[in-house]
C-alpha cells in the first residue's frame, strides 16, 4: 500500500503539530512548577520574618 506524497506530507504536518504543542505544553509545566518554588520560599520567608 503506497501513501501518495500529499498524504505523506500531510501525516508529517500533522507529527510536527503535535511535538510541537507537546513541548510548549511541558515549557508551561516547567514554569508553573518554577512559579510554585518561587511561591513557596516567599511564604517561608514572611513566616520566619512575621512575629507573634
Amino acid at each position: 500500500m503506497k501513501l501518495s506524497v500529499l498524504s505523506r506530507l500531510a501525516i508529517l504536518l500533522l507529527v510536527a503539530g503535535s511535538v510541537a504543542g507537546c513541548a510548549n505544553t511541558i515549557r508551561g509545566v516547567g514554569r508553573d512548577a518554577a512559579n510554585a518554588v518561587d511561591a513557596t520560599q516567599s511564604a517561608g520567608r514572611d513566616i520566619s520574618q512575621s512575629t507573634y
